[in-house]
């Protein structure tokens, strides 16, 4: 089934969290300056997201679930993902699309399956070092499985022909910063640090940065600058911490502004969420990095492994995410600020800059095949 019209379109379908819909917009940017035309299919989360080329473009959602929890839980889920998959199955049939691609997430899920079933032609992108559980279900039903990075887990033995490595998609703003270079912390200088947490900031980020901070001495403590997204319910109290220690500080539950931000950080601290950790390659960023306990098949642990050791930065667990432990980090990275120079170059290593670029480059190659 193709598109009509002599303009292409492709649906983008995606969760509504920024690590799957940041790629998926990477993606849209280079098909849209293509002259492609996309929709996109995601969920109800998606309203988040006020800014960017997906915010500006045709969206439909659809209901979903999750096959996880109790007896109901799974009941309800699995009527979701039905009911989900009929909805697109309505716009695909409408739409007409030349291709699917799909970012993960279980709203993707009932898009891809659909398009699959009235033979349009499908593409998964995995962000993860771990093949995501959506992901897993439609291996077997697509033409290819793009990855992020050299390795993935989860992948069945015969779905490795259709393997095709190149990298997380980065949006065009946080590209951009690769050509400006890492400026070390010079003497008696400010010292900038960013700390992210996702798409809804971590509240434990809250408690141990600001404590940590705390406990440098005065002359390291007056030189910093911290930029920090968190939750709304803890933006007042962490200001209030930073206040009473004399640090400056910006705090919010989202920066619109966040690459530009990150070009100006000697340090990240963040999670390590597949977005994150190829935005701080690409962009040549170093990074303490504490994975979500709680990440779906331990996600995050590989991914900021696989960080750690090119040399890009530094896995701690949350367990071990103390004040005293964070503090005495950030006191030798101030005292050897080399450090992180080095931290920053080998961060590059697992950049992939021409990631969407190289996608869009298989979208069009599996579309040019179909319609010849």
């Amino acid at each position: 089934m193709t598109n009509n019209n002599t303009q292409k379109l492709i649906v983008l379908a995606t969760g509504g969290t920024g690590g799957h819909v940041f790629p998926a917009e990477a993606l849209a940017e280079v098909l849209i300056a293509k002259g492609m035309r996309v929709v996109l299919v995601t969920d109800k989360r998606f309203a988040n997201f006020k800014a960017g080329v997906l915010s500006q473009i045709e969206k439909y959602n659809i209901r979903t679930g999750t096959v996880a929890g109790s007896l109901l839980k799974k009941f309800l889920g699995i009527f979701g993902l039905l009911v989900g998959i009929m909805q697109a199955g309505l716009f695909l049939s409408k739409l007409k699309p030349d291709i699917v691609v799909g970012f993960g997430g279980y709203p993707s899920f009932p898009t891809l399956f659909a398009a699959s079933i009235i033979k349009i032609p499908t593409i998964i992108h995995e962000q993860n070092s771990v093949l995501g559980r959506a992901n897993r279900l439609l291996a077997g039903r697509v033409e290819k499985i793009a990855t992020s990075f050299p390795t993935t887990l989860m992948i069945e033995k015969k779905d490795r022909d259709k393997v095709v490595v190149m990298g997380n998609p980065v949006r065009a703003s946080v590209k951009a910063i690769r050509s400006f270079a890492y400026a070390p912390i010079s003497q008696d200088g400010k010292v900038r640090i960013l700390i992210t947490g996702g798409s809804q900031g971590a509240s434990v980020f809250s408690q141990v940065v600001p404590e940590a901070v705390a406990k440098l001495p005065i002359n390291l403590r007056s030189r910093i600058r911290i930029d920090q997204q968190c939750r709304e319910v803890d933006v007042e109290k962490t200001r209030s911490v930073y206040d009473k220690i004399g640090v400056d500080a910006d705090i919010a539950p989202f920066f619109v502004d966040l690459p530009t931000r990150l070009a100006g950080a000697h340090l990240v601290i963040s999670r390590s969420g597949a977005s994150t950790i190829f935005e701080l390659a690409v962009a040549g960023r170093p990074a303490i990095l504490i994975p979500l306990p709680t990440s779906m098949d331990n996600h995050q642990y590989y991914n900021a492994n696989a960080f750690e050791e090119i040399g890009g930065g530094w896995l701690m667990n949350q367990e071990g995410f103390t004040s005293a432990s964070l503090a005495a980090r950030l006191e030798a990275f101030i005292t050897a600020p080399d450090t992180l120079v080095k931290a920053a170059e080998n961060a590059k290593k697992l950049g992939y800059e021409n990631a969407a670029e190289n996608l869009a480059d298989i979208v069009m190659s599996i579309n040019n095949k179909e319609n010849k």
